[in-house]
Protein backbone atom coordinates (compact mmCIF):
# COMPACT_ATOMS: atom_id res chain seq x y z
CA UNK A 1 0.00 0.00 0.00
CA UNK A 2 2.84 2.19 0.91
CA UNK A 3 4.90 1.37 -1.76
CA UNK A 4 2.52 2.38 -4.31
CA UNK A 5 1.28 5.89 -2.58
CA UNK A 6 5.28 6.40 -3.18
CA UNK A 7 5.23 5.21 -6.37
CA UNK A 8 1.96 7.36 -7.69
CA UNK A 9 3.25 10.59 -5.86
CA UNK A 10 6.31 10.60 -8.40
CA UNK A 11 4.55 9.65 -10.77
CA UNK A 12 1.92 12.46 -10.51
CA UNK A 13 4.87 14.70 -9.75
CA UNK A 14 6.92 13.63 -13.08
CA UNK A 15 3.37 14.53 -15.16
CA UNK A 16 2.69 17.86 -13.29
CA UNK A 17 6.24 18.96 -13.98
CA UNK A 18 7.11 22.05 -16.57
CA UNK A 19 8.84 21.32 -19.92
CA UNK A 20 11.81 22.37 -18.46
CA UNK A 21 12.26 20.24 -15.57
CA UNK A 22 11.32 17.30 -17.88
CA UNK A 23 14.78 18.26 -20.00
CA UNK A 24 16.69 18.57 -16.60
CA UNK A 25 15.26 15.31 -15.61
CA UNK A 26 16.36 13.64 -19.50
CA UNK A 27 20.19 15.24 -19.39
CA UNK A 28 20.39 14.09 -15.52
CA UNK A 29 19.58 10.52 -16.88
CA UNK A 30 21.35 10.47 -20.19
CA UNK A 31 24.72 11.60 -17.84
CA UNK A 32 23.76 8.74 -15.06
CA UNK A 33 23.59 6.15 -18.25
CA UNK A 34 26.99 7.72 -19.76
CA UNK A 35 28.56 7.42 -15.97
CA UNK A 36 27.88 3.83 -14.62
CA UNK A 37 27.20 1.91 -18.41
CA UNK A 38 29.47 3.32 -20.88
CA UNK A 39 32.45 4.30 -18.37
CA UNK A 40 32.49 1.42 -16.87
CA UNK A 41 32.95 -1.08 -20.27
CA UNK A 42 35.54 1.01 -21.34
CA UNK A 43 37.48 1.76 -17.84
CA UNK A 44 36.93 -0.99 -15.49
CA UNK A 45 37.34 -4.16 -17.26
CA UNK A 46 36.51 -6.93 -15.44
CA UNK A 47 40.23 -8.23 -14.33
CA UNK A 48 39.07 -11.43 -12.31
CA UNK A 49 37.27 -12.92 -15.25
CA UNK A 50 40.59 -12.41 -17.32
CA UNK A 51 43.38 -13.33 -15.32
CA UNK A 52 41.93 -16.11 -13.80
CA UNK A 53 39.51 -19.08 -15.67
CA UNK A 54 37.35 -20.49 -12.41
CA UNK A 55 35.89 -19.46 -9.51
CA UNK A 56 38.11 -21.14 -7.02
CA UNK A 57 40.95 -19.26 -8.59
CA UNK A 58 39.06 -16.20 -7.90
CA UNK A 59 38.17 -16.97 -4.75
CA UNK A 60 42.09 -17.94 -3.90
CA UNK A 61 43.21 -14.70 -5.25
CA UNK A 62 40.61 -12.07 -2.95
CA UNK A 63 41.54 -14.31 0.05
CA UNK A 64 45.40 -14.03 -0.61
CA UNK A 65 44.88 -10.23 -1.34
CA UNK A 66 42.63 -9.31 1.99
CA UNK A 67 44.73 -11.28 3.95
CA UNK A 68 48.08 -9.76 2.85
CA UNK A 69 49.16 -8.03 6.41
CA UNK A 70 50.22 -4.20 4.73
CA UNK A 71 53.94 -2.95 7.44
CA UNK A 72 53.17 0.19 8.45
CA UNK A 73 55.29 3.36 6.93
CA UNK A 74 57.75 4.73 8.66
Amino acid sequence: MILKRVLNFYIEGFKEMSPRGKKLWVIILIKLFIMFAILKLFFFPDILKENYKTDAERIRHIEKELLITKEPQQ
